[in-house]
């Protein structure tokens, strides 16, 4: 009976690295990404020239792998479709809804793609030569694989990249994704709406700033009369006559 595994060249899936039918090896690194296009030029020649330096340093041969994903978010829909019955708040809930229209128009004109680069580190059967034994095999495949690793982690750490190496269970999603398509996203069944809920105080209505008080207008100064003596002056003058 002709079954999916006889057109695979993965016998076995051992100790975070893949074990090939033709008795090679391999091993997969998740690596992160960076935005090239908001660099400067100035760094956009750094990170060319480090990966170029990495390129030329290594004495075997790797295989980049970019493995894009169409993304079904279906589930954070109905968690908004929750929340926006949970809301009380009137202007919250038609917040929540205008939302939640807008992210399924965009669904629905564009495709939402999560993408994810991979670095695998191939070891060929030619370059283990003859074993003994199946366990004495895996162990070589480790001992000539982990130092390459190390290697590759380093530099790709130059180029800012940060990678890491897929387990057993991570090898074994990735490539189900793979042959098998996309999955379908559910969320777990402790998911309630309170995740975003939010609570806000009822606007107060602002305080009228007080009318301010009429100040008392001091009366007019008296208007002087010349000849006239007022209480302010400090002296008075007069004219005394000749014949005294």
């Amino acid at each position: 009976m002709n079954t999916t595994q006889n057109h695979l060249r993965i016998k076995n899936i051992t100790n975070d690295i893949l074990l090939l039918k033709d008795g090679g090896g391999a091993l997969v690194l998740q690596v992160s990404a960076v935005n090239f296009g908001l660099l400067s030029d100035r760094e956009q020649y750094a990170i060319i020239s480090s990966f170029a330096q990495m390129l030329n340093s290594l004495s075997y041969s790797i295989q980049i792998l970019i493995f894009s994903e169409r993304l079904n978010i279906s589930s954070y829909l109905n968690l908004l479709s929750r929340a926006e019955q949970a809301q009380v708040n009137p202007l919250l809930s038609r917040m929540i809804g205008n939302y939640r229209e807008f992210i399924q128009t965009t669904i629905k004109e564009n495709d939402v793609l999560d993408k994810k680069f991979f670095v695998i580190i191939p070891l060929y059967s030619l370059e283990l030569g003859l074993t003994s034994s199946q366990e004495n095999l895996e162990q070589k495949i480790r001992t000539v694989l982990l130092p390459r690793r190390d290697q590759i982690i380093r530099q790709l750490a130059r180029v800012g990249l940060k990678s890491t190496q897929l387990t057993n269970q991570q090898l074994i999603e990735l490539l189900y994704d793979i042959y098998n398509g996309q999955f379908i996203e559910t969320l777990p069944t402790s998911a309630k709406p309170a995740w975003i809920d939010v609570n806000l105080a009822e606007p107060k209505p602002k305080k009228e700033p007080p009318a301010p008080t009429p100040t008392p207008q001091s009366s007019p100064a008296p208007a002087y009369n010349k000849g006239q003596t007022t209480k302010n002056h400090p002296f008075v003058v007069e004219e005394l006559d000749e014949k005294v």
